[in-house]
């Protein structure tokens, strides 16, 4: 269906162009979409703005409420058809899917129980006078969300945005959204009113951008790469409408002597090979002490050489990356890196369901990476992990620091001292001690600093980041 949704109707996109879907086991066209342009973000723009000043405005916080409540349970109902829909254009394992839309669910339903929890502020302050700091909702918000999570970032920024009575525009991915189609249906039958979510599908320099820079939208959610970052933010600041951008990262884990090796082991794996290292909170760099250098490396050079890659339908340790483009992307990185000398330890193997037109990367272990090397410091966005020795607490410290980005990182120790004492002192926006990513944590704050970007997605402060508050004063008689 190439159809976009615009004021609770399904309508042809203006430019009557499309996009291909290609699935990324197969390199098969298996649907295709709308390509949207600035007239279409016009028409979505004014039915949010219509909703917002119409029937969703005057919705109250319980009401909306129950409408996302009800979405999560209808997302449950329809969880295996969305899970096929994700993995057949993503390329994920299965598994992998599945458990992406039960993280839909469950921020649907977590936003959906907190819609009518914000509360404001009553301020002490003179004799005769009341003072007060309400929460009140921007009215439009922009979404642009990226290719590797469409339907968990469909919840991520779209579910706090409308619990606190914002209208909202979603432009996704080109290169994928098919589940988001679907879950705009789920929505309209649930009953949210139209204008209260609309979509827009099409490229980035052109829906993308015009929905950036459009002057009826009153706050930015931007998640994606630090340069389309920039562009969105200066874009927006054009209309003085402010943003949370979330950009990307390179995550360290810091695995010191007194860690309990073999239950860190399975952390570092998984932690670059889910979603075959196409996600923003990679642990992408593991940064060992020398003392047990060679013991992590054993190890986890046994696990990598049994990692399997093949089509989402096999449902192996990895599945295929998003596009053509980004296979050529990550090679990229990997053959420079052989090519500079920097040693492999380990390669998984691609498995007989890995079709030669799909988009195979098997993940890769280098080590010891040096500090200066490419791999060492930018997002390489795929199944890559770099090993790099460190000598104790304050080295670990400044080379885990040692990046433009600071989204997440990770400490391995039995030391409680030192697991209270480096938080800290990391360059980051979550710190986990003796786990990696806790389940999805969609009531975790989440969000980075530096070329990680800015603002706060998951948790409750989400909510807060979508409101501005209004401080009111009145005075009265006080005989």
């Amino acid at each position: 269906m190439t159809q976009m949704f615009i004021g609770g109707q399904w309508s042809d996109p203006a430019s009557g162009e499309t996009i291909p879907a290609i699935c990324p086991s197969t390199g098969e066209e298996i649907d295709r979409i709308g390509a949207g342009n600035a007239t279409d973000i016009d028409r979505a723009v004014a039915a949010a703005r219509a909703a917002f000043e119409g029937d969703w405005g005057r919705t109250t916080a319980t009401e909306r409420g129950r409408l996302l409540t009800k979405l999560g349970l209808k997302v449950l109902e329809h969880a295996d058809e969305l899970a096929e829909l994700e993995a057949r254009d993503t390329g994920k394992p299965i598994s992998q899917a599945r458990a992406d839309i039960g993280a839909l669910a469950r921020y649907c339903e977590y936003y959906g129980g907190a819609a009518d929890k914000l509360h404001g502020e009553t301020l002490p302050y003179l004799n005769g006078y009341s003072a007060s700091v309400v929460n009140e909702p921007y009215g439009v918000t922009g979404h642009i969300i990226p290719w590797n999570y469409p339907a968990q970032m469909f919840g991520r920024s779209l579910a706090p945005s409308l619990a606190v009575g914002n209208s909202t525009v979603l432009k996704p991915a080109e290169d994928a959204c098919l589940s988001i189609r679907r879950l705009f249906t789920l929505a309209h039958d649930v009953g949210f009113p139209a204008g209260a979510l609309n979509l827009v599908t099409g490229l980035g320099q052109s829906a993308g951008a015009a929905l950036a820079a459009h002057p009826g939208v009153d706050f930015v959610s931007f998640t994606g790469s630090p340069e389309a970052g920039s562009l969105v933010q200066k874009a927006a600041a054009e209309h003085y409408a402010p943003c949370i951008l979330e950009l990307g990262g390179k995550s360290p884990q810091i695995v010191f002597e007194d860690a309990e090796i073999d239950r860190t082991i399975p952390f570092l794996v998984n932690a670059i090979v889910q979603n075959g290292g196409q996600t923003c909170s990679a642990g992408s760099r593991v940064l060992v002490q020398e003392s047990v250098y060679e013991e992590v490396v054993s190890k986890l050079q046994q696990r990598f050489s049994n990692l399997k890659v093949g089509s989402h339908e096999a449902d192996l340790d990895c599945g295929p990356l998003i596009s053509a483009r980004q296979r050529d992307r990550v090679s990229g990185f990997i053959e420079r890196a052989k090519s500079n000398g920097v040693p492999v330890l380990a390669e998984g193997a691609l498995d007989a369901s890995a079709k030669s037109n799909g988009f195979y990367v098997a993940p890769i272990l280098f080590g010891p990476v040096p500090r200066d090397s490419e791999i060492a410091r930018e997002e390489v966005f795929g199944p890559v992990l770099v090993i790099l020795p460190f000598t104790d607490e304050a080295d670990a410290i400044a080379l885990a620091n040692d990046t433009e980005y600071g989204l997440i990182a990770a400490i391995w120790t039995s030391d409680g001292a030192r697991q209270r004492r480096m938080p800290a002192k990391l360059r980051c926006g979550q710190v986990f001690i003796n786990c990696y990513g806790a389940g999805g944590g969609v009531e975790l704050p989440f969000g980075g600093i530096g070329k990680s970007g800015h603002g706060r997605e998951k948790g409750f402060v989400a909510m807060a980041e979508f409101c501005r508050g209004k401080t009111v004063v009145q005075q009265y008689d006080d005989a």
